[in-house]
């Protein structure tokens, strides 16, 4: 499911899972987990912030220099340096409460009351909130667009048939406007595989004639062994249904297979009759008679 905002994909991947979950043969039907990762938001008050004089910038900064570290330096060794990061310890950056009392530096006081060019501290919680909320776990995008997986097993029937009772199950949930769906693993494969076959097929049939026509030297015996191809796929048909086995794409590798031998088969029988033919045996001399060449 493609989106934006990441609640409305999540509440509608849960309609669909409720949806697919219906379907015959639907099985382990899951959400992909895009929240539930605990996050820490600092919501800073600009109007305490204003009072100090601070710059919600400049709280910004220090805060994610002490949680997440700035560089500072670089450290040489030999041909080798590194960058030097300033954050807290761990322990600390763990700390809700010693978050808390982070010293955010105020600007320099010039008036009188005070030493000039003395800086001033409060602490963070003074001009910020905190809450620790679970937030999204992961984002995922495809073609710069958001996007949520429902996953689901097919068990006990076809996944041609479960795709196309489940579209038609799909119409009748409400996806918002500048959402939609597409359909992807095993259905994709097969969507792929089904168009290349849509191609090769042909083609191969077509050179397997091309190449027979050039052995015979005439369409009619190539045509004929043609025939057996139709017959050679009626037995495959009938055997996929006497087994209940869905039509697939190790089946129709299987066909293609099927169609070969029956061409080599009838390609075998032609010839042979071929042969007796050009030894003179007349096609009503009966089987396992022979007529000597030349009277």
């Amino acid at each position: 499911i493609f989106g934006d905002d990441m609640a409305v994909l999540n509440k509608t991947a849960e309609e669909v899972s409720s949806m697919l979950q219906k379907i015959q043969g639907a099985s382990e039907v899951k959400v992909e987990q895009t929240t539930g990762l605990p996050m820490l938001t600092v919501n800073i008050d600009r109007q305490k912030a204003a009072r100090y004089g601070l710059n919600v910038g400049d709280i910004q900064d220090t805060v994610a220099t002490a949680i997440g570290g700035r560089e500072a330096g670089t450290l040489f060794e030999g041909d080798r340096r590194f960058d030097i990061l300033v954050r807290l310890p761990e322990s600390l950056r763990n700390d809700l409460e010693g978050m808390k009392r982070l010293p955010i530096a105020l600007p320099r006081a010039t008036g009188t009351g005070g030493a000039e060019g003395r800086t001033h501290f409060i602490q963070l919680a003074e001009v910020a909130s905190f809450e620790l909320a679970p937030g999204p776990n992961q984002v995922s995008r495809e073609n710069g667009k958001r996007r949520i997986v429902v996953s689901a097993n097919v068990r006990g029937r076809d996944v041609g048939s479960f795709v196309a009772d489940a579209e038609a199950a799909l119409a009748q949930v409400k996806i918002p406007p500048g959402y939609w769906t597409s359909w992807g693993g095993t259905f994709e494969n097969l969507q792929s595989a089904t168009q290349r076959l849509q191609i090769v097929v042909p083609v191969s049939l077509l050179l397997v004639f091309v190449l027979l026509f050039a052995m015979f030297g005439n369409a009619k015996d190539g045509l004929l062994v043609f025939t057996g191809i139709p017959f050679a796929l009626t037995g495959g048909i009938l055997a996929l249904w006497l087994r209940d086995i869905p039509m697939s794409i190790s089946a129709a590798v299987g066909f293609i297979a099927l169609s070969g031998v029956a061409v080599l088969n009838g390609l075998v029988m032609i010839s042979y009759i071929r042969t007796l033919r050009e030894e003179g045996m007349p096609l009503d001399t009966p089987s396992g008679k022979r007529v000597a060449r030349g009277g």
